[in-house]
């Protein structure tokens, strides 16, 4: 059945201009917020809707600027029989190129045959849909599909509230279900005056009274209503239509009432049944009321997994849930420029797909700090998290998104930035300095936009910090470095790096004397980093080393250091 090829929009909302190729089967939109995901659905839905009148504003319009006319057409391939049809739509038949996703206004062999559908809406507001081909784009009037086709065609949208789906409501699911429309007409004709006739039964006794009132003022006012006047529903509002048909549990509750994830899953279940005549679906939030495990079985139902894509599906999400269960070829990275919106293909390499697994957050932000390892994630995060209390913006809420890289080589969190600077993302490094990078790899990576720190003269980042702070935050490292390990390994560790010439209690008997030597703190950075005894090696232990010292000693710490951490900040918020 039909499948949207080509979608091309101009001028509407917050889009200038798009023209995206989508795919055969599921194309799931992500990107930050205000990116223009939905408003790519929404150009869908009014361009290919069955809808004879559309409600638009100057708002529609993009920047308010009704000078330039929204234009939405869509070009749909693989056309059934009745849409090759000579007769009606042979002058507007054209060719679609999938190699290069481009159409040619002649159909021509190796070139699939197309029709390109397409809504315009200038000034005065009046939406005009038509078909459209170059050699027919002054013909006045312009010539639309015939209703049954546009009928055909029509996308369903599952939207927060599908309700509608639940009755045999015009358009719905369950009239496209059935292969023969029930006789219900004489049947729901009969209810009707069912109703009205129960209604009389049961009222004439509570209204007594009044109907004897009634009936009484009547006659003597020579008012012809007989012997009494009764109490009936009014025949013309008691009318019952498909609409009023809707589907019910076993013991009679109207399914109308199940909550709006169980109504979605069901309703998406039903259009795979009925894919062979109702082939595009749209969903926005495709999470939205669901728990992961029916988000996951929601997909399934879309044809997820299945390779005969029945079913084209254009949806949105802001779940790492669902991106975690798709592949790449089924992911799209909305990116809005000045001039134009771009829609993206992951892509299904290999690294790609690891990284869709390990970070799917990632994929959902705008900008990504790859870290060498938990401990500069903990830092970052302790940083930011004391900012914030003092007014300044999070950078989480700026778009923000963490990646650990989990040390390995010098060069490995620069393989886990290529993945997403390849796909547009704004990325920067942080790495220790005790290993050396590859100097091109590094050159690579600036000159694609990426920012780079490193810490200095070939020191982790527990080097950093027993380096450059103040001796009161050294005893704070201490006494913080013994709370979050057991008894006894803080000392172990000084005993052991010094190889037996100072411990835990020499070094505190040091700093009594209100300063450390450079020999000390050093010997203290290499102690706190053992392999799979550091210290502070997590997320959360170096978060609180970074919230509760270093941002309390800032002021006091060796500023080399504090302006490298400046820096990257100020990247991060776009200043740099």
């Amino acid at each position: 059945m039909a499948k949207i090829r080509l979608i091309e929009i101009k001028h509407f909302r917050s889009i200038k201009s798009l023209y995206w190729c989508p795919g055969n089967g599921l194309n799931c939109l992500i990107g930050p917020g205000d990116s223009g995901k939905s408003t790519i659905l929404d150009a869908i839905d009014l361009c290919l809707g069955a809808r004879r009148g559309l409600m638009l504003s100057d708002t529609d319009f993009y920047e308010l600027d009704v000078s330039q006319p929204i234009l939405i057409s869509l070009t749909i391939g693989d056309l059934p029989e009745g849409l090759k049809d000579l007769e009606h739509y042979g002058e507007f038949l054209r060719g679609y190129d999938s190699l290069l996703g481009t159409v040619e206004d002649e159909p021509r062999q190796n070139l699939e045959t197309v029709l390109t559908v397409r809504l315009t809406v200038a000034a005065d507001l009046e939406p005009v849909w038509s078909l459209y081909s170059d050699r027919t784009a002054l013909l006045d009037p312009p010539k639309m599909l015939q209703w049954k086709d546009r009928t055909s065609l029509a996308p369903v949208r599952l939207g927060h509230h599908p309700k509608s789906h639940l009755s045999w409501a015009r358009g719905s699911v369950l009239n496209r279900l059935s292969e023969v429309h029930a006789e219900v007409g004489l049947a729901l004709v009969n209810a009707a005056r069912e109703a009205r006739l129960g209604f009389g039964a049961k009222a004439a006794p509570q209204l007594a009274d009044t109907l004897a009132k009634v009936t009484e003022a009547a006659q003597n006012l020579g008012i012809p209503v007989g012997a009494s006047v009764t109490a009936l529903l009014d025949a013309h509002a008691v009318s019952f239509g498909d609409g009023a048909i809707s589907l019910h549990s076993e013991v009679g509750v109207p399914l109308r009432n199940l909550g709006t994830g169980s109504a979605r899953l069901l309703i998406a279940g039903l259009h795979r049944i009925v894919a062979e005549t109702t082939n595009i679906a749209l969903i926005d939030e495709v999470e939205h009321g669901l728990e992961p495990h029916r988000i996951n079985r929601l997909l399934d139902s879309l044809g997820a997994k299945e390779e005969a894509e029945s079913l084209q599906v254009f949806m949105t999400t802001h779940s790492p849930v669902v991106l975690r269960e798709l592949s790449g070829a089924q992911l799209f990275i909305v990116r809005a420029t000045p001039d134009r919106h771009d829609v993206r293909w992951v892509s299904t390499a290999n690294e790609i797909q690891a990284a869709i697994r390990n970070f799917p957050e990632a994929f959902l932000a705008k900008t990504i700090l790859v870290c060498e390892g938990a401990s500069e994630i903990g830092l970052i995060r302790g940083i930011d998290r004391f900012m914030a209390a003092k007014g300044n913006p999070s950078l989480q809420a700026l778009g923000v998104s963490y990646v650990d890289a989990a040390g390995g080589s010098a060069d490995r969190a620069f393989i886990r930035a290529d993945v997403f600077q390849r796909l547009g993302y704004r990325v920067a490094v942080l790495q220790d300095n005790d290993k050396t990078p590859s100097a091109d790899v590094v050159q690579k990576f600036i000159d694609a936009g990426g920012f780079h720190l490193a810490w200095r003269n070939g020191r982790a980042l527990e080097d950093e910090l027993f380096d450059s702070m103040p001796a009161d935050a050294v005893l704070a490292l201490l006494i913080k470095a013994q709370e979050l390990t057991e008894d006894g390994l803080v000392n172990s560790h000084i005993v052991t790096t010094s190889r037996g010439t100072s411990s835990l209690e020499q070094v505190l008997q040091e700093g009594n004397s209100g300063e450390y030597s450079r020999e000390t703190r050093n010997l203290l950075g290499r102690s706190s980093r053992i392999r799979n005894g550091g210290w502070f090696k997590s997320i959360s232990k170096m978060e609180a080393v970074s919230h509760e010292i270093l941002c309390a000693h800032w002021g006091a710490t060796d500023r080399e250091f504090t302006e490298a951490i400046d820096r990257l900040l100020r990247w991060s918020y776009g200043q740099a």
